[in-house]
C-alpha cells in the first residue's frame, strides 16, 4: 500500500471514529446491554457463585420489591401475584438476554401508579375529621407483613398511617411550644405551617422523589436489587454514585463546600457552610438560605429544583473545578417569594471533619498519678484511590509519631463508627502496633488462601492501648480490631460486638464490557464480593463481627444494627489458622482485673444505668412493635417520660457540677490536627466542651437548643470517660509488671 493510500486510510478511519464517538455520547445508555453484563459479571466472578435459575430469579424480584416498597404499603397482593407470575421465575433469563428494562419498567410504573394513588387518598383522609380517642394501634416496624389483600386493607393501612404522622407531629408540636413556655423562650414552631399541611408537603415530597425518576433511574434501581440478592455489600452504582463513592473515600470533593438539607416545601436548605470553602469565601451564600433553582453550567438555564431529591441537587451543583455554578436562592429571612441569584466558583473541598484527628488527655487517677493518654479517632479508611494524594494510614502515622513526641502513657483508637475502606491502609496501619506478621487472610471464591501480613519490620508504638468499636465499625475496622486481638496487642472496648462484615469488594467497570458502539460512559460500576476475610487466628468476621473484651451498656446493643440483621447475608465459618501466627502472651492485657474494675464503675456510673434502662425500654418496645394511635394514651406516655427526664436532668446537674469541678483539677485536654503536625504547632489546651466549628459553621437548630438536658462534663460521655479509665488502669498495671520483672532480673543477675 501507497504512503499516500495510507494516509487516505487512516484519515477515513479517524473520521469513522469521531463519528462513532460522537454517537455514542448522543444516544441513550443501552441498560437492556448494561443489565446482560452485569449479570455476566455477577456469574464469573462473586464470591458465592449462586446457581443461575428461576429461585435466583425470585429472589431478584423479591429484592427488587423490598426495595421499592419496604413498608409494604404501596403495592397491593394482587400486584405482587402478577409480577411473581410474569416476572419471578424468569428475571435470570430476561437479564441474559437483554429485555430485563420490560420488567423493571413495569414494576416501577406500577409503584408510580399506587403512590399517586396513595398520596389522592392521603389527601382525602387529611381532609376529613381525626379522632383520636380510639384504642387503635399501628405497626412500627412492616418488613415482615403481608402486602394489603385488597384495597380495603390498603386504605385502613394508609389511614392509620397518616393518623399516626399527623399525631405524631401534633404531640411534636404541643411538647415544642410546653418545653418553650418553661423555659422562657420564644416557640421555634410559631411560623411554621399547622401540622396537617406539613404532613401533606412531607407525602407530597415523598412522591416527587418516586415520580422524577427516568429509565435510567428506573433500570438502575433494578440492578441494585439483582446485586444486593447476591449479598448486601455487592451493589450496583450508576455513574452519579460512583462519583460520590470516590470523593467519600478520598475526602475530597470539588463544589461550594455547603450542607444541604430537603425541606417538605420542596426547596433545598443551607445547613452548614465549610469554613474557607468556595461558598465561605464568596460569602453571599448564608445559613438557612433557601436554594430554589441550580444553573450548572452558569449558561442562564436554570433547573427547577423544588422537590428534587437532595442527590440529584448535589449533582447539579457540583463540578469540575474552576467552573461556575449559578444558584437561584430566597435569602433566609427575606419576604416569602423574593428571590436572587449567586454565582460561587466551584472548588476543592476537604472534608477534614472526616479525617483522622487526635486529642492528648492529662489524667490524674485517684491516687495522684498523672497520666498522659492519647486518643485518635479515625472516621473510615480513607484513601484516593486515583491520585494517592489521601491515605489514612499515613495521616494516623503522622498523630502516632507526634504524640509519641508527647510522651504518652497509653493510647486508644476510636473506631466507633467506622464503617471500613481500603483493605490496603489497614494491613500498612496495623503494622504500627505489631512486629511483622499475618493481619488478615484472604480466601477467594475457589478457596484459595493468602496471607496479608503488616508491611514494618517494628511497629511504632509498643505501649498500652485500647481499640473502641461500636455496632457501626465494619469492615477494614473490623480487620483492624481482630487482628490487634488476636495478637493480644490490645484491649477491645465497646459494643457487645463490632457490625459483622467479613467480605472484600471491588469496584469493576461495567463500561469496558460493552460492545464497542455502544455508551459505556454511563454504564456504572459492581461493587462486587470477590474474596472473604478471616482473622489470624482462623476465626471470619462475618455475623458475628469482633467481640469486645469489656463491654459497655449502648442503645445500640438494643437496635437492628449489623450484618446479622440483612437480607441475603453470608454465612460465618473458620479456616486455619495462619501458619506464622503467634500472638503475645494475653496475660500481658491484665484482662480479668481491668474487667473487674471496669465492672465496678460501670454499676456506680449513674449515666450507664440510664443507658441499661432505656435499654431494655427499647427492647420492649421494638418486641411489642406497635404504637398508639389515642392521643390521651400517647400524651400519658410522654408525660412519663417528661417526668424521667426532668428527674434524671436534676440530678444530672447536681452530679456534673461536682464532675465538672474535678476534671479541672484532675484533667488537661489538647486537640491535634493534621494541619497542627504539619505546621509543628505547639499543644494548645482546648475545652472540650465547647462547640467546635473549626471546619463547617451550622445552622442554628432552636427546635434542638429546647434540649435542657446538661451536657457532659468536659464534653466527654461515659463511654469515653470509661474508656480513659480502662486505659488508665492498663498502663499502671503494665508499668507495675514491667517493674517487677525488672526487679526479677537484677536479682537473678
Amino acid at each position: 500500500m501507497k504512503i499516500s493510500t495510507l494516509r487516505r486510510y487512516f484519515a477515513a478511519t479517524a473520521v469513522a471514529l469521531a463519528t462513532s464517538c460522537s454517537l455514542q455520547a448522543e444516544q441513550p445508555t443501552d441498560f437492556n446491554e448494561v443489565g446482560r453484563q452485569v449479570a455476566i459479571l455477577l456469574q464469573n466472578t462473586h464470591f458465592s457463585r449462586a446457581r443461575w435459575d428461576k429461585e435466583l430469579s425470585e429472589k431478584f424480584l423479591d429484592t427488587y420489591l423490598r426495595d421499592l416498597d419496604p413498608r409494604r404499603m404501596h403495592f397491593l397482593q394482587s400486584d405482587i401475584a402478577r409480577f411473581q407470575e410474569d416476572y419471578g421465575p424468569r428475571l435470570h433469563e430476561m437479564l441474559l438476554r437483554k429485555n430485563s428494562t420490560v420488567a423493571a419498567e413495569d414494576i416501577y410504573h406500577t409503584y408510580i401508579e399506587r403512590a399517586k394513588e396513595s398520596n389522592a387518598f392521603i389527601n382525602q383522609v387529611l381532609k376529613e375529621e381525626m379522632d383520636f380517642s380510639k384504642d387503635e394501634f399501628i405497626e412500627r416496624s412492616r418488613k415482615d407483613s403481608p402486602w394489603p389483600k385488597d384495597r380495603k386493607e390498603w386504605e385502613a393501612l394508609w389511614r392509620a398511617s397518616v393518623k399516626d404522622a399527623v399525631l405524631s407531629e401534633t404531640l411534636r408540636r404541643e411538647t415544642i411550644t410546653r418545653l418553650a413556655q418553661e423555659q422562657g423562650k420564644e416557640n421555634p414552631l410559631g411560623k411554621e405551617k399547622p401540622p396537617i399541611e406539613k404532613v401533606r408537603l412531607r407525602y407530597e415530597r415523598l412522591l416527587h422523589s418516586i415520580t422524577e425518576a427516568d429509565t435510567d433511574d428506573m433500570a438502575a434501581a433494578f440492578l441494585v436489587a439483582v446485586t444486593k440478592t447476591f449479598d448486601p455489600h455487592t451493589e450496583y452504582m450508576g455513574y452519579r454514585e460512583i462519583a460520590r463513592f470516590k470523593d467519600s473515600m478520598k475526602n475530597q470533593l470539588v463544589g461550594i463546600g455547603a450542607q444541604l438539607q430537603g425541606e417538605e416545601d420542596g426547596a433545598t436548605v443551607i445547613k452548614g457552610i465549610v469554613v474557607g470553602g468556595p461558598a465561605d469565601k464568596q460569602g453571599e451564600l448564608k445559613l438557612n438560605d433557601r436554594i430554589v433553582g441550580v444553573d450548572s453550567l452558569n449558561t442562564g438555564d436554570v433547573t427547577d429544583i423544588m422537590y428534587m431529591k437532595i442527590d440529584k441537587v448535589v449533582d447539579l451543583i457540583r463540578g469540575k473545578e474552576n467552573t461556575s455554578v449559578r444558584l437561584k436562592v430566597e435569602p433566609a429571612g427575606a419576604a416569602p417569594g423574593e428571590t436572587k441569584f449567586i454565582v460561587i466558583q466551584r472548588g476543592k473541598v476537604e472534608m477534614k471533619d472526616e479525617q483522622a484527628s487526635a486529642e492528648l488527655i492529662e489524667r490524674k487517677d485517684d491516687k495522684g498519678v498523672t497520666r498522659r493518654l492519647g486518643w485518635i479517632t479515625l472516621p473510615s479508611f480513607y484513601m484516593d484511590f486515583d491520585n494517592q494524594e489521601a491515605s489514612c494510614a499515613n495521616d494516623v502515622e503522622k498523630l502516632l509519631r507526634r504524640l509519641m513526641e508527647e510522651k504518652i502513657d497509653g493510647l486508644i483508637i476510636d473506631l466507633r463508627g467506622n464503617g471500613g475502606g481500603s483493605l490496603d491502609e489497614v494491613r500498612k496501619m496495623t503494622g504500627f502496633f505489631i512486629k511483622r506478621g499475618p493481619v488478615v487472610q484472604v480466601k477467594t471464591e475457589l478457596g484459595q488462601i493468602e496471607v496479608k501480613d503488616s508491611e514494618a519490620r517494628e511497629p511504632i508504638y509498643q505501649g498500652p492501648m485500647v481499640v473502641m468499636i461500636d455496632k457501626a465499625s465494619a469492615s477494614a475496622s473490623e480487620i483492624l480490631a481482630g487482628a490487634l486481638q488476636d495478637h493480644n496487642r490490645a484491649v477491645i472496648v465497646g459494643d457487645s460486638s463490632s457490625f459483622g462484615k467479613g467480605t472484600v469488594q471491588q469496584l469493576m467497570d461495567v463500561g469496558r464490557m460493552m460492545p464497542f458502539f455502544a455508551r459505556r460512559d454511563r454504564a456504572g460500576t459492581v461493587k462486587v464480593t470477590l474474596q472473604k476475610f478471616y482473622r489470624p487466628s482462623g476465626d471470619s468476621t462475618q455475623l458475628q463481627g469482633v467481640k469486645s473484651d469489656i463491654v459497655l451498656p449502648s442503645l445500640f446493643d438494643g437496635m437492628e444494627i449489623g450484618e446479622a440483621h440483612l437480607d441475603n447475608k453470608l454465612e460465618f465459618d473458620q479456616i486455619r489458622k495462619a501458619s506464622d501466627f503467634k500472638p503475645l502472651n494475653r496475660e500481658k492485657l491484665h484482662l480479668p482485673r481491668l474487667t473487674e474494675w471496669s465492672g465496678a464503675r460501670v454499676k456506680q456510673d449513674k449515666d450507664l444505668s440510664y443507658t441499661l434502662e432505656d435499654l431494655a425500654e427499647m427492647k420492649k418496645r421494638m418486641q411489642e412493635n406497635q404504637e398508639s394511635l389515642n392521643k390521651a394514651k400517647r400524651n400519658e406516655e410522654i408525660s412519663k417520660a417528661d417526668a424521667k427526664r426532668k428527674a434524671r436532668n436534676q440530678e444530672r446537674k447536681e452530679r456534673y457540677a461536682v464532675i465538672a469541678q474535678k476534671d479541672q483539677q484532675t484533667m488537661k485536654f489538647f486537640k491535634l490536627s493534621l494541619s497542627d503536625v504539619d505546621t509543628n504547632r505547639p499543644l494548645v489546651a482546648y475545652d472540650p466542651s465547647k462547640e467546635d466549628e473549626k471546619y463547617m459553621r451550622k445552622a442554628k437548630d432552636e427546635t434542638a437548643e429546647l434540649d435542657d438536658t446538661p451536657k457532659w462534663p468536659s464534653g466527654m460521655d461515659p463511654i469515653k470517660r470509661e474508656s480513659l479509665a480502662i486505659l488508665s488502669d492498663l498502663a499502671t498495671l503494665t508499668q507495675a509488671a514491667q517493674e517487677t520483672e525488672l526487679k526479677k532480673t537484677a536479682v537473678r543477675e
